[in-house]
């Protein structure tokens, strides 16, 4: 069994989970967004703007502006502060650079928030600058955008373990069913296998209901010491364990595995549990292809046991292993970098018991994960997180 070295999170919580409902498009700029999730959040919380003195940002769509142009905007006076730009493992990076800020003391209270916009042309704008590496090695030959990355991720996954687009479906379909419990989310109208199996190709293996939809909203939580949230009488969630890592088994002809299996044991040992423990599950979701990878690479089943695993098991929220339980981003929608924190702040409102219709009965032990910043044949950023409710 792994023995952790690190040190851990005693006495820091998380909590004030905020959603600020997405919408398919919208005229309003991220800065719109992220300050509704900032006004929110203080009102949830019940503190004044000037308690705040830690931010952590992430979006695609700020422009020219980063955090320290928003605490003007915003009327923020802060001691700590980060921009953030890892995509889909933006949430779990700032979760755990606050985590440590506070601990340290140099801040009190964290507001780690994204948010992001999505007019007509903002998707194709941010694909078009997404990286130097893009432009540069993918662009030139006519390829270009997450679809055909991710097909050939896929595709080279699939083959290797004989996975079939049935046992893929099988994720896309219950995360529908967690979504229509979810008045949040964008898709409202159920989806059986058949249906899934029969969509149009998007980028062969890639189908129409393995793409999230861009859209627009923001995420946030507050991150503080445990006696800080008792002194304001505010429910919180014990942070248990963390682990991030970047351009993971870069040897690695195609992405099979991702950062999380160079980590996973130091992630249990920290929080003291085994896999089996965990009450619910929150896997970033780009492509459920990502998420049968995650099942094996967070140590539910073997490499190559993510198809028997799925199908061995009930993801719904009354299911046996309960996981993306607000429907993901492949039901929810894609609110660019909030799709990092949706996972995160669904965990958390599980472990705190305010989940409303999407709750999990008795969730106390939650993991969520990110992963981010594909390039053409990975992506390069991992992390996941543990967190207890306060009963623990």
């Amino acid at each position: 069994m792994t023995i952790s070295l690190r040190t851990p999170y005693d006495g820091i919580v998380m909590a004030a989970p905020v959603t600020i409902p997405y919408v398919r498009y919208s005229i309003d700029s991220a800065q719109w967004w992220i300050g509704r999730a900032l006004s929110a959040i203080v009102a949830q919380a019940g503190i004044r703007v000037s308690d705040i003195d830690g931010l952590c940002v992430s979006s695609f769509t700020l422009g020219a502006d980063s955090g320290i142009g928003l605490t003007q905007h915003f009327g923020l006076c802060v001691r700590w502060l980060d921009t953030i730009p890892l995509g889909g493992a933006s949430a779990i990076a700032a979760l755990r650079k606050a985590a440590r800020a506070v601990q340290a003391r140099d801040a009190d209270i964290v507001v780690c928030v994204a948010g992001d916009t999505n007019h007509v042309d903002s998707f194709r704008s941010t694909l078009e600058n997404f990286s130097r590496f893009n432009q540069d090695a993918v662009y030139p030959y006519g390829a270009g955008g997450a679809n055909s990355s991710f097909a050939l991720i896929a595709r080279n996954y699939m083959r290797r373990f004989g996975v079939t687009r049935e046992d893929v479906g099988r994720i896309a379909v219950a995360q529908r069913s967690n979504a229509l419990r979810n008045p949040h989310a964008l898709m409202k109208t159920p989806l059986t296998l058949e249906q899934y199996l029969a969509a149009r190709p998007i980028s062969d293996p890639i189908h129409l209901f393995d793409c999230v939809m861009p859209c627009a909203g923001a995420e946030a939580f507050l991150v503080m010491r445990e006696d800080t949230a008792a002194s304001l009488r505010l429910p919180a969630a014990k942070l248990l364990s963390t682990i991030e890592r970047h351009n993971a088994f870069a040897d690695d002809p195609m992405q099979v595995r991702g950062g999380w299996a160079m980590d996973i044991g130091e992630l249990y040992a920290m929080a003291g549990i085994r896999p089996d423990a965990l009450d619910v599950v929150q896997t970033y979701d780009d492509y459920p292809i990502i998420t049968m990878m995650q099942f094996e690479d967070l140590g539910f089943c073997s490499k190559g046991e993510g198809a028997a695993f799925v199908r061995q098991h009930d993801l719904t929220v009354g299911g046996d292993f309960p996981h993306n339980t607000s429907g993901g981003q492949l039901s929810v929608g894609q609110a660019g970098a909030a799709g990092a924190y949706l996972g995160l702040v669904e965990g958390l409102r599980q472990v705190l018991g305010m989940a409303g219709p999407t709750q999990v009965a008795d969730a106390n032990l939650c993991l969520a994960s990110g992963f981010g910043m594909i390039n053409y044949d990975r992506g390069l950023a991992s992390g996941a997180a543990i967190l207890a409710g306060p009963s623990r």
